[in-house]
């Protein structure tokens, strides 16, 4: 897929994952650039990844229509968010169909989502802007995922980890995989060019971890400044030839073409929530989405997730 090939509404709403019609609504906005071929409406991919990286802002999750509130950074408080509203962080399509589920159990409140990746989404639960953070972030001196982090990241805040699910982590390849790219180490060779993840997602610090404990610089790979907003666009980049390799989730390697996976490791995917929340109506809502056959029936069949102990409390540090 070329940056500059055409997508229908469509195929931008499968990347955004939001409904066809919230697409259009972003067009009206002018919060998303379009263009017309006759009749039809079309985008590129350059508009697409544009509008990821602006949309740091917390939306209304999958109801057709995008809460206007604007970006914030997160030293100071989100404008137009009341203290009634339920802020759960992350970019998986999991969190937007139980946010969607939470509005459904308790209507009295009103779920918003922030579309940040984990690091910043645990400073901003430290910060007291969101209610739930989510994280996948591998440590790897003690090779756990999350609780190193959340011990650093909220110091002196008594937490609860919810387990969501598992995931495989590992490399977008072109298909067969033509440069033979396996391994961590294979990074550094001269010949290979990568498309990274920005600071502070999940996969940036895996990556950035894996090289620190093999003894290299991530700016001695070629391509590690080159960043994107999505492991969809990542995958996409490879796909279309615009990298030799990148680093995601294995969901995503089956929705775009072109492209093989090369698993490296599983991941754990959870929810973060502050301990004096935890008995709070929202909080326990999700629990029971969770521990729902209902809930796990959505995901039961779909490639790429392991969801065997949803719902579980992982810790409580």
């Amino acid at each position: 897929m070329e940056t500059n090939t055409a997508l229908t509404a469509q195929d931008v709403a499968d990347i955004l994952k939001i409904a066809k019609n919230t697409v259009y609504e972003l067009i009206k906005r002018g919060e998303l650039n379009s263009y017309k071929v006759g009749r039809k409406v079309r985008f590129t991919l350059s508009d697409v990844e544009e509008y990821i990286a602006n949309s740091k802002c917390i939306q209304k999750p999958l109801s057709g229509r995008i809460a206007s509130l604007e970006p914030a950074p997160l030293t100071s408080p989100t404008p137009m968010v009341s203290r009634n509203d339920f802020i759960i962080c992350g970019q998986d399509l999991m969190l937007d169909v139980l946010s969607s589920q939470i509005e459904k159990l308790a209507p009295a409140t009103r779920t918003l989502r922030s579309y940040i990746g984990s690091y910043n989404s645990l400073v901003a639960l430290y910060q007291g802007h969101v209610q739930v953070a989510t994280a996948h972030l591998w440590d790897g001196d003690t090779g756990d995922y999350n609780i190193p982090y959340v011990r650093r990241l909220l110091p002196g805040i008594a937490t609860v980890i919810i387990h969501l699910t598992c995931r495989i982590q590992g490399f977008y390849v072109p298909k067969g995989n033509p440069k033979q790219i396996y391994t961590w180490s294979d990074l550094s060779r001269p010949d290979l060019n990568i498309i990274n993840r920005e600071k502070g997602s999940g996969s940036r610090i895996l990556l950035d971890e894996n090289l620190r404990l093999l003894g290299q610089s991530g700016q001695s790979i070629n391509g590690y400044r080159r960043e994107s907003q999505s492991h969809f666009a990542v995958a996409s980049t490879v796909g279309r030839g615009g990298a030799d390799v990148g680093i995601g989730q294995e969901k995503v390697a089956h929705q775009v073409k072109g492209v093989d996976f090369i698993p490296l490791q599983k991941e754990r995917y959870e929810l973060v929530v502050k301990k004096e929340d935890f008995n709070s109506t929202p909080v326990q809502t999700i629990l029971e989405i969770l521990r729902s056959e209902e809930f796990r029936l959505e995901f039961e069949g779909i490639n790429g997730y392991y969801i065997e102990e949803m719902g579980n409390i992982i810790a409580e540090i």
